[in-house]
């Protein structure tokens, strides 16, 4: 085996001709003799800043509903493709009138929050850091820009564990501070904070800090359900590798930070026992019983038919398992183990592609996952202009349904295409990933003289089962401008 220098840093401008080519807007590609880390914006900060400045602009593209879009005109918010949920939730879900999350029954159609436990602590918070004086309008802007201070913290937190977790490559987190659908979405809900839980988890496994990692995983899931799909890719990739330790304690970790969190609210005693609390299930039953809705190709499917699709639910499912199943027999055929990020944005990906509903802001759960699975800017950015393309569409949609006069916004078959962009630009990055696992010659992180780095302890080891044939003969990264071959481990014996 050939020895790597794992300290030096890999230059997306010496690697990648769209990183090139866009670098000449600042100057051109780095040199060979430039100076490094002298200077105190190191890559990681250089990428935290970007990152925030991308999220300001987020918020200055909502000023025509902060101004007036949320609160006067019913199609206003639409067409300004300025809407978030977060005003409408402050007085819609009972902050407003100081009611406790899950243990007060809201008025109206919904009885209790519907989000999971750990968000609505989140949305909690903001709302004892929002004045209680003065009209509802005021109160509501209040609460949203509480709660976008608080997501710009999240999105700091996502950017420096994106660019730290793979040590050679902190450029490639530039991708998820520069991306556009992710600051057009960042404060259209709380997604932010799962998001930002999971790349810590992501950062903390691929420091070999397992128990960590599951803590944070653990976490994650109780802000949001789908950070918990994580643990399935970790289970095919320590069988393969023998990481049974490992991974018990990420579980390990996982299970007990979800209870420590969900208990006190789960829970409930009165004379007959102790019981479920229904405000807590309410965010699991709410999600079972969902009809398909925006987004989703069940939509897709039931506007182009004209069928109502009751059991998208079933189907969604069977979907989900028998994707998963392939994604595990992926990963125990496939020439090397595949990367963590790789599984992880696959299954996300599925979970997305199969689920009853896309709302634009799920475009974050795999934005970071994205670009640590595939961190080539030709890619990122057909994907991200797919999903752009969405985010406009639906509230385009939303604007023509609206509209009573029905001349203001886009058609339902104007929308029927924008879902098809956003699934057609899903599943060529997916098409992508899978490639790169069949063969790893063609991954960008592994050509570089990597194996996985966010792999953690699974990094550089060897396999102990394997399908197909036996033993793997072992393969080399193809060389790249002077860098070192690196064998990769075969089956331990």
């Amino acid at each position: 085996m050939t020895s790597v220098r794992r300290d030096e840093s890999v230059r997306p401008t010496r690697r990648d001709e769209v990183a090139a080519a866009g670098s000449e807007l600042i100057g051109g590609p780095i040199g060979r003799r430039a100076l490094l880390w002298t200077s105190r914006l190191t890559p990681v900060r250089v990428i935290a800043l970007v990152a925030l400045g991308m999220f300001a602009l987020g918020m200055v593209q909502k000023l025509p509903c902060y101004n007036g879009g949320w609160f006067f005109g019913a199609t206003s918010q639409y067409i300004h493709a300025c809407y978030s949920d977060i005003p409408h939730l402050y007085a819609g879900r009972g902050f407003a009138d100081g009611l406790i999350p899950y243990f007060d029954r809201l008025p109206g159609d919904m009885e209790y929050l519907e989000y999971p436990v750990l968000t609505g602590l989140f949305m909690e918070v903001a709302s004892w850091m929002t004045p209680h004086g003065g009209g509802i309008q005021q109160r509501e802007q209040i609460y949203w820009l509480v709660n976008a201070g608080m997501l710009m913290i999240c999105v700091a937190v996502l950017a420096v564990c994106v660019a730290r977790t793979h040590r050679r490559r902190p450029w490639d987190g530039l991708l998820v501070a520069l991306a556009p659908a992710a600051a057009l979405t960042a404060t259209i809900n709380w997604d932010l904070l799962a998001v930002a839980l999971t790349a810590a988890g992501m950062l903390m496994w691929s420091r070999s800090r397992p128990l960590a990692a599951g803590i944070l995983i653990g976490l994650a899931t109780a802000a949001k359900l789908y950070p918990v799909l994580l643990l399935g890719p970790l289970l095919v990739l320590c069988w393969r590798a023998g990481a049974w330790r490992a991974y018990g304690r990420a579980l390990a970790g996982a299970v007990v930070s979800w209870l420590v969190v969900n208990l006190p609210v789960m829970i409930t005693h009165d004379g007959a026992g102790f019981h479920i609390r229904e405000g807590w299930a309410k965010f699991y039953t709410f999600s079972q019983e969902r009809p398909i809705d925006f987004g989703s190709i069940w939509l897709l499917i039931s506007q182009r038919t004209g069928n109502p699709l009751e059991n998208a639910n079933t189907h969604a499912t069977l979907l989900m398992i028998l994707g998963c199943g392939a994604i595990g027999l992926l990963t125990l055929y496939a020439p090397r183990r595949p990367r963590f990020a790789q599984l992880a944005f696959l299954v996300v990906a599925l979970f997305i592609l199969t689920n009853k509903v896309y709302s634009p802001q799920y475009v974050l759960w795999l934005t970071p996952l994205a670009v640590l699975a595939r961190p080539r800017w030709r890619d990122f950015l057909i994907w991200q202009t797919c999903e752009v393309m969405y985010f406009l569409g639906i509230w385009m949609y939303l604007a023509y349904t609206g509209n009573g006069d029905k001349h203001q916004g886009l058609p339902p078959e104007g929308y029927q295409l924008a879902i098809v962009l956003h699934l057609l630009g899903t599943l060529y990055l997916c098409a992508v990933v899978v490639r790169d696992i069949l063969l790893p010659e063609r991954d960008v992180v592994r050509r570089d003289g990597d194996d996985d780095p966010s792999g953690g302890v699974l990094d550089r080891s060897a396999d102990v089962f394997v399908l197909g044939r036996a033993h793997h003969r072992p393969r080399h990264a193809v060389q790249f401008e002077g860098a070192p071959q690196v064998r990769w481990g075969a089956v331990r014996e």
